[in-house]
């Protein structure tokens, strides 16, 4: 593995433990190129699936924090080759809101896949893919039960 490969697989999990530290979009964006573009393809919460710039993220992201009240990563596997980083993770997040079967308060959970591409130590293209399971495409989530954290 090249040092540019290592410093970007550290990137990549500095990423995700900034979004669990619910630090601000105008922090986050940091990570981004000026051109950057997400792709989220279909899930739970965007059942369309989008596309998004800069301004679009900042959007999304401010959407999310009056749906999840927290969030945490478990990154299952992570490679890098060249500009790209995949990672495979478990999300856990606890729903401000009800969401489907899930009530206020309790834990959602989903697998799925992000691609980063990378210039200049930043992101330029972040691809979201969720894992289907039997029971169709789109973050396949559980209800664990009411959460006892509050924040």
């Amino acid at each position: 593995m090249t040092t540019t490969e290592s410093e970007n697989l550290k990137i990549a999990r500095l990423y995700l433990q900034a979004i669990e530290d619910r630090i601000s979009f105008h922090e986050l964006a940091s990570f981004f190129t000026p051109d950057v573009v997400q792709h989220e393809y279909p899930n739970q919460f965007v059942r369309q699936g989008a596309e998004r710039n800069l301004q679009h993220l900042r959007e999304a992201a401010e959407r999310g924090r009056h749906v999840i009240t927290s969030q945490r990563y478990e990154v299952r596997n992570a490679l890098a080759h060249g500009d790209w980083v995949a990672i495979e993770v478990t999300w856990i997040a606890v729903v401000a809101v009800p969401v489907g079967a899930i009530p206020a308060g309790g834990e959602m959970r989903a697998n799925f896949g992000v691609f980063l591409q990378f210039r200049d130590g930043k992101f330029l293209t972040l691809e979201e893919q969720d894992n289907p399971q039997s029971a169709g495409i789109g973050k396949q989530t559980q209800a664990l039960g009411q959460s006892d954290r509050h924040e």
